[in-house]
């Protein structure tokens, strides 16, 4: 509806993304899909202006090429500005560095880092004319845990979580608020793609995982009570702090690449 607050989330189709998307229709946004796969977008679309009367406008875009994410930068500037902004798109990849093919390195570089920048600036200046609004950049506790065959994941990961903190800090005395969320083992379909082939979730104790749901539902809350890095659940917070990395020191990496990637 018009007068209703609007929500964009980028990587909308599945996973915390569609998760944003219900739960943000269900308190009455509007919201501004973006993702690859749009039929899957219009399907989400339909469920949610069917269910809960909001407006779902669905932009199918590629954020890593560089036209498609001019075109969407251009949709969230000015007067129309979302009220929240989720940069949430992302993707994994297995492998060291130097082997890996350095086109899918650098979309992903694109898609974690430039994509996200590029949102943000454009939402921005309307966001602080008004005073008011939010972004959440979606990051994650690989950020802390520089593993092999992980490399760009990882550091692309920390940028998002640096540049929230410090973004917020220029942003203290306007009203914007900025959260770095940092999911860790999160069931979605992140790991169903070609570059997981050899990943097992049963290798990770069920304990660990967190729904998308449960996850999105902390991340909200956390966003009205100010968290600028926030790490949700106990066991996520334990897995980065200096006594587990001390313990994980004593593991050969090998073997914590064997127990992650065993058939």
């Amino acid at each position: 509806m018009p007068d209703n607050p609007t929500a964009c989330i980028t990587g909308a189709s599945s996973g915390i993304g569609a998760a944003f998307a219900r739960q943000l229709a269900a308190t009455g946004h509007n919201l501004i899909l973006v993702a690859r796969r749009q039929e899957r977008l219009e399907a989400l679309a339909d469920e949610l202006s069917t269910r809960h009367n909001v407006t779902c406008q669905v932009l199918p875009a590629d954020l890593t090429q560089s036209a498609d994410l001019e075109r969407i930068a251009a949709r969230l500037a000015g007067p129309d500005a979302p009220d929240l902004l989720i940069n949430n798109a992302g993707f994994g990849t297995t492998g060291h560095f130097a082997d890996i093919d350095l086109d899918r390195q650098l979309d992903m570089i694109q898609l974690h880092v430039i994509a996200p920048v590029r949102l943000c600036r454009a939402v921005l200046p309307d966001m602080i004319a008004r005073r008011s609004g939010a972004i959440i950049n979606v990051a994650s506790i690989a950020a802390y845990w520089p593993l092999p065959e992980n490399a760009n994941y990882a550091a692309s990961k920390m940028y998002l979580i640096v540049f929230s903190q410090a973004l917020q800090s220029e942003l203290r005395e306007t009203g914007v608020r900025v959260q770095a969320l940092c999911p860790g083992f999160t069931y979605t379909e992140f790991h169903d793609t070609a570059e997981f082939a050899r990943f097992d979730r049963r290798n990770i104790p069920a304990p660990l995982w967190m729904s998308a749901d449960e996850l999105v539902r902390l991340s909200l809350a956390a966003l009205e009570w100010g968290e600028v890095v926030y790490i949700p659940g106990w066991k996520n917070r334990l897995m980065v702090s200096p006594v587990f990395h001390a313990l994980l020191a004593l593991v050969p990496r090998k073997t914590i690449r064997r127990i992650m990637m065993r058939k």
